[in-house]
């Protein structure tokens, strides 16, 4: 069967008994494998799990119970996101057969609203990377064009989204890696207010920068799935205390003229200048001219402290990687190569060098060596400081307009195998994706139509603390109005 429209009619169905949730998770199911067959963008399918679950649902709904506002509604989760009953990988043969005895927060709570996971997705190992190419499980295709990556980290799920897979899937977003995979693959994708939503469950990456986020094609789901996970959690200290119903679905979405006309956008020129394609910056102007002709304030608005983001994110995103796979040794946690004469050193050297990729070898050392005693100083101690400093100019702007506005990713989605020697350009595309991790700020991905070669581009907006609410209004606007 086809896939419902969107995630709250699906549920709406399943309740009233006019579509059964075993009905609604089996087409999901039949449409994952077709997926994987040609994109790769699942690391487990759970057949026999996501059956049973909507089993449940359909005879709650059967015995006159409610089964929840995602009642049957089919749910990708990353697989770096732990999920009770399947391996939680995070894409790394060091955990390989890894199932976690628990279940991240925000999983358990969108399940209790009647969501059923169909399976968990492929991705970067650990989260490191923009392509969603090192993986232990294989690179991900991208769904509108197998020969080009789906982005990353968290390519599969924004896979899933696209290819119609699921009307929600979660991701993991630490510097872009819910936001650039939405922009390549044509999708919408969230990264809410770090501490908006529990990172309980979350195999941690950079524990200062990630945060759970939501890919969909209707910015109401999206933001009903939020508000479902969103809340203070006593397993995670990060969790903020802020009512989840500020970031609820609307019952009908606002008209764009309706939203426009007391928005005010700032531009950051930095941001769309050398670099971005022609293409992506023509997409991404076209969607901004639409807000402008709408009753929008659209004005440039400099940031030129934007310019060290990407040197920062990295010197603080691989510091605190280093210190969360050092768990890794082959002692305690993950897989072990050697025996136990064979001497503490020499195992985790072996399991380390066999159980980790090559980028995440690079980020290990990377942060391992930046808290060295000889360079924290110059390079941790420093980047802390101008962490800060990007993060209050930021606040700046955002004292004088509602969001900030710039291409999500500079390019279109690359071909396969095109940048894995050349790291370097791959991180310098973190640009604009980063500034909103280093100040815990929220930021959408939106698409923003065709740019080259028929690929899609995404409009990146960035709002203010605890504001998703009014970028997932801009969201909604923008995608209804271009819907045809």
């Amino acid at each position: 069967m086809p896939l419902m429209r969107n995630a709250r009619q699906t549920a709406a169905d399943v309740r009233t008994g006019s579509v059964s949730a075993r009905a609604v998770v089996q087409a999901a199911l039949e449409r994952a494998h077709a997926l994987q067959a040609r994109s790769n963008a699942f690391i487990s399918i759970d057949d026999a799990g996501a059956l049973a679950a909507a089993r449940a649902v359909d005879e709650l709904v059967g015995a006159g119970g409610y089964p929840g506002v995602l009642a049957g509604v089919p749910l990708a989760v990353k697989d770096n996101i732990c999920v009770t009953g399947l391996r939680s990988t995070a894409g790394s043969n060091v955990l390989r057969e890894h199932r976690s005895p628990f279940e991240a927060t925000a999983v358990e709570r969108l399940r209790a609203a009647g969501a059923v996971v169909i399976g968990t997705t492929n991705l970067d190992e650990f989260g490191m990377g923009s392509s969603s190419e090192h993986s232990a499980f294989g690179p991900v295709r991208n769904p509108l064009d197998t020969r080009r990556v789906a982005g990353g980290s968290s390519g599969g799920s924004a896979a899933a989204v696209a290819a119609g897979v699921v009307p929600l899937a979660l991701g993991t977003d630490t510097g872009g890696s819910v936001r650039q995979p939405a922009a390549f693959c044509g999708v919408l994708g969230l990264k809410p207010t770090y501490g908006r939503v529990s990172r309980y469950g979350l195999i941690a990456y950079g524990s200062s920068l990630d945060q759970v986020g939501v890919f969909g094609r209707d910015a109401e789901d999206v933001a009903k799935a939020l508000a479902l996970m969103a809340g203070a959690d006593p397993l995670d200290a990060t969790s903020a205390q802020r009512p989840p119903a500020e970031v609820g679905p609307r019952p009908v979405p606002a008209e764009l003229d309706v939203v426009a006309r007391s928005l005010r956008v700032g531009v950051v020129p930095h941001l769309m200048g050398d670099g971005v394609s022609t293409g992506v910056r023509g997409a991404v102007e076209a969607t901004l001219e639409r807000l402008r002709e709408a009753g929008a304030q659209v004005e440039l608005c400099p940031v030129p402290e934007v310019a060290h983001a990407v040197a920062t994110y990295y010197v603080v995103a691989t510091a605190e990687a280093s210190s969360n796979l050092a768990r890794y040794d082959g002692s305690l946690y993950g897989s072990r190569v050697g025996d136990d004469g064979d001497g503490q050193e020499s195992v985790s050297r072996r399991s380390r060098a066999q159980g980790l990729g090559r980028e995440a070898q690079r980020r290990v050392l990377l942060g391992s060596y930046v808290l060295s005693a000889g360079a924290y100083d110059a390079y941790f101690g420093r980047a802390a400081r101008v962490r800060r400093i990007v993060s209050e100019a930021l606040a700046r702007a955002l004292s004088e307009v509602d969001v900030l506005a710039a291409p999500t990713a500079p390019t279109v989605a690359w071909r396969l195998g095109e940048h894995l020697d050349d790291p370097l350009a791959v991180y310098l595309a973190d640009v604009a994706t980063c500034l909103a991790n280093l100040a815990g700020l929220p930021a959408v991905s939106v698409p923003a139509g065709a740019a080259e070669d028929g690929l899609p581009a995404g409009l990146q907006l960035i709002g203010r603390a605890w504001e998703e609410r009014r970028l997932l209004d801009v969201a909604s606007a923008l995608t209804h109005d271009a819907a045809p």
